[in-house]
């Protein structure tokens, strides 16, 4: 075969193996991509001038195949780039000493690479798309909860009233009456408790009067955990306050804050084990206020990542909660036009950051 011939198989090869690659990056499913990685490094493989005698190498940061064992002293390297940032490198190695790369092969292989990169970028994308998504229908769901929630709330009000009204005007009828007496107590007792949860639903709801006002944010921490540290010692939990600056000033309510450091300060202890840390950390930006709280616990299942902020949502057992703690710290935050999130600590435990605005 004349060496003209030679080199015009040689480009046939290089072609095929373009095309197939672009089939297999069109075809390729998301869930997939180290089959899509290795089906590709295949015929990449096919396409160089020997074959038998060569290896490719596939490395991103989702997953990484070869073919075989890379040869290090005889190789040809290009860089897969995902929105213009390095990602990986494909590789292509040989491992017979006496053969050699064609310049048309380097070529070939920062091709495919494009490529790579290309898919990789779409991936990304996909991901973010699902991810938003997501979110939108996380937030939507507990717009829709609190709508709900609200029309609840003012339905159980009025006959809540009555119930304790009437019920306190028996027990003065019948205080001579000690078993009666009793009974009524019960009733008042637990009409107490029910308008309890009726209003923190309108906290959820964000149906409760505002006084918003220029507040500092370390002294609400400060004074919260000052009235929090027998909680502290009797769970034998510690915690550690990580605040650079003495004022930290946003536009708030003062008691809807305080409520919001509360609620997440005693959730983070409840899952605490004992010895653990709860860690306190606040903190701004431009426009923002910064508030995060750390727990040692166990951490949150995906299900709970989603929940956790909806009414009546608890990981608790039956009688330690009633799952408006949070729910309550959404609606507060909601209503501050702030955001709220919770997600798993790389080691142990859960973060909780609360982002309010300076002024709104």
């Amino acid at each position: 075969m004349s060496a003209t011939q030679e080199a015009l198989k040689e480009r046939i090869k290089e072609l095929t193996c373009l095309y197939e690659v672009s089939s297999i990056i069109v075809s390729a499913d998301i869930g997939q991509i180290q089959e899509t990685l290795r089906a590709i490094a295949f015929s990449l493989k096919k396409a160089f001038q020997f074959p038998k005698h060569t290896e490719v190498a596939i490395k991103t940061s989702i997953c990484s195949i070869e073919t075989g064992s890379i040869n290090e002293p005889l190789h040809l390297t290009s860089e897969i780039n995902v929105f213009n940032k390095p990602n990986g490198t494909i590789t292509a190695s040989l491992n017979d000493d006496k053969s050699s790369f064609l310049k048309e092969e380097k070529q070939l292989l920062d091709s495919v690479g494009l490529k790579i990169g290309n898919l990789l970028e779409r991936i990304e994308i996909q991901q973010n798309e699902t991810s938003l998504k997501r979110q939108m229908e996380h937030a939507d769901r507990l717009g829709i909860l609190g709508e709900l929630t609200a029309g609840i709330a003012h339905e159980l009000n009025t006959p809540l009233a009555n119930i304790l009204g009437f019920a306190e005007l028996l027990k003065a009828e019948f205080e001579q009456h000690k078993s009666v007496s009793e009974d009524l107590d019960k009733i008042i007792n637990n009409a107490i408790f029910s308008r309890e949860v009726v209003k923190k639903l309108m906290f959820f709801a964000c149906e409760m009067p505002q006084e918003m006002n220029q507040v500092n944010l370390v002294p609400s921490i400060k004074n919260s955990l000052a009235l929090l540290d027998a909680s502290f010692k009797k769970s034998n939990v510690t915690y550690k306050v990580q605040i650079d600056e003495e004022e930290l000033l946003l536009k708030a309510d003062t008691i809807q804050l305080t409520q919001i450091i509360f609620n997440l300060i005693i959730n983070a202890i409840y899952f605490s084990p004992k010895n653990g840390v709860v860690t306190i950390e606040a903190l701004q930006s431009k426009e923002s206020i910064i508030l995060k709280i750390s727990d040692e616990g166990t951490g949150l299942s995906e299900e709970a990542l989603e929940k956790v902020f909806q009414p009546f949502f608890t990981t608790k057992p039956t009688g330690d909660g009633s799952g408006l703690g949070l729910s309550v710290v959404h609606g507060i935050v909601a209503s501050h036009k702030g955001e709220i999130s919770a997600k798993n600590n790389q080691n142990k435990g859960a973060t909780f950051t609360v982002k309010l605005p300076k002024s709104h």
